[in-house]
């Protein structure tokens, strides 16, 4: 990493001060939301530029920001502030709700104590590494992280092969991949049925380490001239809140964003190379055998 990128990654907040933002971004979502509309409003509110927003954590697949917001979410759930269900909807607790008419001071407070309380209990076996004095992150990857990593080994071809199979899944009526050169980054075409109506599709397939910005966007929407209004951008990256605002922006064909989260989100939706293990779940009531 060169020293320019360096400075921009150090200027990015670490976990424990993306606390707060993260707290007041759910807020401002009327109290739920899923993971990019959190990170998308949390980059808004804290200003952070397009080049932060393009830091990778590592060698990624994810940025610096999205990474860290990751850990304020997961220990926002762990102090009580946060919950998640199991559709990836984050939603403010009563507890959270509360805290916010106090300030940061006071969900910092409540992290600290549940880091001495935690420090306590931490094992040698248990890899952990300092982000701060008074902060521990957890470093084995999530299953979106090794999902991701798998779908960038992927060749170009397959991955848009993965990409129909998703998209016939979600329901469209037909996809066709054009897999041709100099098709000014069109890579497919879907037809979508809704009810009585249906209309074409053009869809491009981006592996990608990092944030898409909005000049992709515009690039795309370009090569769409003349053949169609609806299109859908699908990345293993993420997309800088500029590119967002760029894809529904005024006067211009909308564009469908699907990120990296959003992405392997909808692989385990679909059970495509992802599958969800259910694990049984025992309990006794002795006071019931009293009663018999």
């Amino acid at each position: 990493m060169n020293v320019e990128r360096q400075a921009i990654a150090t200027s990015i907040p670490t976990a424990r001060k993306m606390l707060w933002p993260a707290l007041r971004a759910v807020a401002a979502l009327d109290g739920s939301a899923r993971i990019h509309e959190i990170d998308q409003t949390t980059i808004e509110l804290e200003r952070f530029t397009e080049e932060q927003q393009s830091v990778l954590h590592g060698e990624g697949p994810r940025t610096e920001i999205g990474y860290r917001l990751a850990w304020a979410r997961t220990h926002l759930k762990l102090i009580g502030l946060l919950e998640n269900s199991a559709r990836g909807v984050w939603s403010l607790t009563d507890a959270g709700r509360t805290i916010l008419d106090q300030d940061e001071a006071a969900v910092i407070r409540l992290y600290d104590e549940f880091l001495r309380r935690r420090k306590r209990s931490v094992t040698p076996e248990r890899p952990t590494t300092r982000d701060d004095d008074r902060e521990i992150i957890d470093e084995e990857p999530t299953w979106q992280e090794q999902l991701l990593e798998g779908l960038l080994d992927l060749a170009p071809d397959r991955f848009e092969r993965l990409s129909r199979r998703l998209l016939l899944e979600a329901g469209f009526a037909s996809v066709t991949v054009t897999g041709r050169s100099g098709d000014g980054g069109i890579d497919g075409t879907g037809i979508f049925r809704q009810s009585l109506v249906s209309f074409p599709v053009f869809f491009q397939c981006k592996k990608y380490r990092g944030s898409v910005g909005p000049g992709a966007v515009r690039d795309f929407r370009g090569a769409m001239v003349g053949r169609g209004n609806h299109g859908l951008l699908i990345t293993t990256g993420t997309f800088t809140n500029e590119a967002r605002r760029e894809a529904t922006r005024d006067g211009a064909p909308p564009i469908d964003l699907i990120d990296g989260e959003y992405l392997c989100e909808l692989l385990k939706q679909h059970e495509i190379g992802v599958t969800t293990a259910v694990v049984e779940q025992v309990e006794i009531h002795l006071e019931a055998l009293q009663e018999l």
